[in-house]
Parts: structure tokens; C-alpha cells; sequence
């Protein structure tokens, strides 16, 4: 289980520095800018 959470906290780390990226450099990196319904909030999820 400590690894599993290990994991997701990894994944959350790396999709946060890729929603940064995406907003400073505007490269089409990350799982929050494929999805629809979060289109002009891709900064905020990410970094939450």
C-alpha cells in the first residue's frame, strides 16, 4: 500500500511540473490539457 501511494504521489509531482510547463512554455505536455471540461483551468489543477 506504501508504494501504491509512493506511486500516485510521483504521478501527482510530475503532472504539476508538466501543467507549469504547459502554462510557461505552452508545450502540450500533461493529462490535465487533454481533458475538456478543465479548458482554462490547467494551471490551477495542476497545481492542486
Amino acid at each position: 500500500m506504501k508504494e501504491l501511494l509512493e506511486f500516485l504521489g510521483l504521478l501527482a509531482v510530475v503532472q504539476g511540473v508538466l501543467g507549469l510547463v504547459h502554462e510557461f512554455t505552452d508545450w502540450h505536455w500533461g493529462l490535465v490539457q487533454r481533458i475538456g471540461f478543465l479548458d482554462g483551468a490547467e494551471l490551477y489543477v495542476s497545481v492542486a
